[in-house]
């Protein structure tokens, strides 16, 4: 049998070709082989193509957005190997997201799919003076110039045209744009003066494979649960379907069997392929979203133009066949046809604007790659924590509110400051009331927080004294509250989220993580998420618990870049804190979380029942608490320091009277009241002069607190000191009392003590 080769389905003069190289040779070659000639070339005005609701000069305008997203995608792929371009996710197939941005507005929030080159090109024609182009170049050089990050990362952002600046985005996204659609109807209703028009729409794109993730899926339900109570949210989700995820291949007609009949979502289809037939339907859905004011769904076809980056080499998990019948799909493939045979552009003419524009992308790009890097520690991370301690005190101090007090507590004689020492809870309670009263832009939303005022009342008469487009239930969805509080702040209101007990925070952890806490990062610090997110948790519940109502790790929080924590065992405390935190939203911008112990919102006493050791007096306003300030019980005892926070310092307390009764000792308890960022050098401070040192952790072995504060005082010079460690189990919290072997005891400080005196 002879063997018979089979026939090669690449073109010889394409063999030893890359596919970025084969799509562009493509397209020249596609062009050039033209044989239709238009007898008449249409006015600006006409109808690109007959029954086309897009002109000439838009489709022209389109067009070129297109071909600059197409050569971007192509420089990248060239420099990348020249070690001048640091990114190569393209946008290649889908370049018909420009038209999204040719029909909304440039006031329209935009959180983009990463496959959005042809968007921002068609958005930059919405301002004069902007350069599309240039500024795509800083950023895939990582330049310091960089206007979107300042070459922090590769991000499709732009301060004036409203692009929030997103990562590699994976459905991370879509709850804070559903957030901000919603917020910019909470505000208007408000009467709260918006950065932007009061008929703007959120615009959210992502692709197919996106569409399945969680994340996505919560915003999906978020969308559809609010327009079923009839209530506006304006967000015009854009479905860019490629068929593919990678490498994995998306189920054909799944988006549109899965979307086409939503309940609450309102569903458009439009072909991103074809200009001329895909516009009418594109313009459709985004006028809808307007106007009705409805969660929209625009599913748009796209295609898939060479590997998902760089590193992605198709041809060893596609067929050849596919690969090619992917390239004939090209939508600049079609766009030039119509070009072509619209009379609009000569052969000549698609060509010389194709190579023009090439040659534009790489001549920015070789300026950028001349144009300065980050090379310094500190300006890195200089967006990521602003802080301005003046500004705050000054803020925070404020109180020039005093009438708005007096309505919201009712009388001069019901003032908190006014009234008996309080617990914690009650405290807490005081003192949201006065930022209510202080931030007329405040909102508080979580679970159970309006009319019941929270599992433990914290929030008890907020609703009552502010109305419920302040104080509001959500849906059961942590995600999906931290991702409306960062919509709010988007438009510039002071979020104050609540997330019912800390377990629950892991679920939404990425709201916080990736999204919240990483914009000033990401943007340079010209976008910020100033909110306040208030979470009960840790342990010493009795009676009630478990895992999910006593969950003492707060590991997932301390890692996160640029996040303050800060955690009262106090009501007075806890008052001065609030105060600086919401200080902190409002002029640096910053995401910070306010953990509270459950098992001291009501405890008054400290040492016997009935001794009051534990309530305290309400702080006047023009009263707070600097960022970073502990509290010291005992100031210049030096026998004995402990180190804690949250429940650990009544505890502590309670075992220092043992423990000088036993020993004759006289000792210092340190309370933290900021767990992150650690204030490392007053913790050296205070280890400075001890004798000996005990860390009182209540949170985990691994990775908790205790961690940070060891670190601190052996990088200070004094781990010589005798020390030692008090902390919980590495496990989860079981329920009953059997909760109480997990976590440190009176009695474990008090043995600790005993150890360090031996």
């Amino acid at each position: 049998m002879t063997f018979q080769p089979v026939p090669d389905p690449i073109p010889a003069r394409m063999r030893g070709l890359n596919r970025a190289e084969i799509c562009d040779v493509n397209f020249t070659e596609f062009v050039k082989g033209w044989n239709r000639r238009a007898d008449v070339r249409p006015a600006a005005t006409d109808a690109i193509l007959d029954g086309s609701a897009l002109d000439a000069a838009g489709f022209r305008e389109l067009f070129e957005s297109q071909l600059i997203s197409r050569h971007l995608d192509l420089m990248a792929r060239v420099l990348r190997l020249q070690s001048k371009v640091f990114y190569t996710i393209g946008s290649s197939g889908h370049e018909g997201n420009a038209m999204v941005a040719r029909l909304t507005r440039h006031t329209d929030p935009a959180f983009l799919h990463y496959r959005s080159g042809g968007f921002m090109a068609e958005r930059f024609r919405k301002l004069p003076g902007m350069d599309p182009v240039m500024d795509s170049a800083l950023s895939f050089a990582a330049s310091k110039d960089d206007p979107a990050s300042g070459g922090r990362h590769k991000v499709w952002g732009s301060k004036p045209l409203w692009v929030l600046p997103q990562t590699s985005t994976i459905a991370s996204h879509l709850p804070k744009a559903l957030g901000t659609a919603i917020a910019i109807e909470a505000g208007r209703r408000l009467g709260h003066t918006l950065p932007i028009p009061d008929d703007s729409i959120a615009v959210c794109s992502f692709g197919d494979a996106s569409a399945n993730h969680a994340t996505a899926q919560t915003a999906f339900n978020a969308a559809a649960w609010t327009a079923y109570q009839k209530l506006p949210a304006p967000v015009l989700f854009v479905c860019e379907d490629n068929g593919i995820g990678i490498s994995v291949k998306t189920p054909p007609g799944w988006i549109g069997s899965r979307f086409r009949n939503m309940d609450g979502l309102d569903y458009f289809y439009a072909d991103g392929l074809d200009l001329a037939a895909g516009y009418g339907d594109v313009q459709a859905a985004v006028e809808h979203c307007r106007a009705s004011r409805r969660p929209t769904f625009l599913h748009l076809r796209t295609n898939r133009i060479m590997g998902h980056a760089g590193t992605d080499f198709e041809i060893e998990w596609r067929s050849i066949d596919e690969l090619c019948r992917v390239e004939a799909g090209d939508p600049l493939l079609r766009s030039a046809a119509i070009a072509l045979d619209s009379g609009l552009m000569t052969k000549d003419e698609v060509i010389d604007l194709y190579e023009s524009i090439r040659k534009r992308c790489f001549a920015a790009a070789e300026e950028a790659d001349r144009r300065p890097k980050l090379e310094r520690l500190e300006d890195v991370v200089a967006p990521l924590a602003p802080y301005s301690p003046a500004r705050v005190k000054a803020e925070a101090e404020r109180a020039d509110y005093g009438e708005r007090r007096l309505q919201a507590f009712g009388s001069e004689a019901k003032l908190p400051e006014n009234q008996p020492p309080r617990h914690l809870a009650i405290q807490i309670n005081n003192a949201l009331h006065d930022i209510f009263a202080k931030y007329p832009e405040t909102l508080l939303f979580g679970e159970d927080v309006a009319q019941k005022g929270g599992v433990y009342t914290v929030t008890k008469g907020l609703q009552k004294a502010f109305g419920p487009r302040r104080v509001f239930n959500t849906l059961l969805d942590e995600t999906m509250i931290l991702g409306m509080a960062q919509g709010f702040a988007n438009v510039g209101l002071l979020p104050i989220p609540e997330i019912q007990y800390l377990a629950y925070f892991h679920n939404a952890c990425d709201q916080i993580r990736g999204e919240a806490a990483s914009l000033q990062f990401f943007s340079n610090d010209q976008y910020a998420n100033p909110m306040v997110v208030r979470i009960a948790g840790l342990g010493y519940q009795r009676g009630f618990g478990g895992h999910f109502h006593n969950d003492n790790s707060i590991t997932a929080l301390r890692d996160i870049p640029g996040l303050v924590v800060g955690c009262p065992s106090r009501g007075d405390d806890a008052a001065t804190m609030l105060r600086t935190l919401t200080a902190l939203a409002k002029v640096d911008g910053r995401v910070s979380v306010f953990l509270e112990p459950i098992a001291l919102y009501m405890t008054k006493d400290l040492y016997e029942a009935g001794d009051g050791g534990w309530l305290t007096d309400y702080p006047p306003p023009g009263e707070a608490m600097p960022l970073g300030e502990g509290r010291v019980y005992g100031e210049g005892n030096d026998d004995l320091v402990i180190f804690t926070y949250g429940n650990g310092v009544p505890m502590s307390l309670r075992a220092v009277r043992e423990i000088e009764r036993a020993r004759g000792w006289k000792c210092r308890v340190v309370d933290l009241r900021w767990l992150v960022p650690l204030n490392e050098a007053w913790i050296r401070e205070q280890a400075s002069g001890a004798r000996r040192i005990l860390i009182v952790d209540e949170g985990r072995h691994s990775a908790g607190v205790g961690e940070g504060v060891i670190t601190a005082i052996i990088e200070g010079g004094f781990g010589a000191r005798p020390f030692r460690r008090v902390v919980g189990a590495d496990t989860y919290t079981p329920l009953a009392g059997a909760a109480f072997l997990v976590i440190p005891g009176e009695q474990d400080i008090v043995d600790a003590a005993t150890e360090l005196a031996g």
